[in-house]
């Protein structure tokens, strides 16, 4: 890998990670948007899903870069696969949010360059996303259900009013791209343990 595709990759992330909350809202946005499609929205339920689901390979409030890592990716593979949606409902809501979207292939371009096949491994979690359940509850569940919804904003507010990492607070925490894809193979590798015990 060239310094210049780390230095870039490095810097992309930062933004990824600094802009988590913000972005999770936006999910949030596509969940409740009824002109998109239903499978639209069950995609951004997944990924809200997955995000609020206790799933950090480490739970040392010091490696917040690390534990939100694949988050910030996921996110972001999640939001794209939303925009790859040519109908105009989807053009109207990715015109809600132009500064997003309009980087968004290039910026996940950085990071395939980067993580090579890491990146089959996480789309394929996209696209399982309408499997998941959180709290007992199905995604499908969060669009039908009002008090499931609601239940989710609250713990959403959470998540963003906790979220420990900010502008001031990344400063040298991320310098390598080490430093993402070391958390990334291991929560792969502990996922498969798992797969294989069950």
């Amino acid at each position: 890998m060239s310094v210049s595709t780390e230095s870039r990759f490095v810097q992309v992330f930062k933004s990824w990670l600094v802009s988590l909350p913000h972005d999770l809202k936006i999910a949030f946005e596509a969940m409740d948007d009824e002109n998109l499609s239903r499978a639209d929205r069950e995609l951004a339920v997944g990924v809200i899903l997955y995000i609020l689901a206790p799933n950090d390979v480490s739970k040392d409030r010091n490696e917040s870069v690390g534990n939100f890592a694949d988050d910030a990716l996921i996110l972001r593979l999640a939001l794209r696969k939303l925009a790859a949606n040519k109908d105009e409902d989807a053009q109207a809501f990715r015109d809600r949010f132009p500064e997003l979207f309009a980087a968004i292939e290039d910026e996940v371009k950085v990071a395939t360059a980067v993580l090579g096949d890491l990146m089959v491994w996480l789309e394929a979690k996209v696209n399982a996303f309408n499997k998941l359940s959180f709290k007992g509850k199905k995604v499908a569940a969060y669009l039908d259900n009002e008090e499931a919804r609601s239940d989710l904003y609250e713990d959403g507010l959470a998540f963003r009013t906790d979220y420990p990492i900010d502008d001031s607070t990344i400063g040298d925490k991320l310098k390598k791209a080490s430093t993402v894809t070391d958390v990334i193979k291991r929560r792969r590798a502990l996922e498969e343990i798992r797969a294989t015990a069950s």
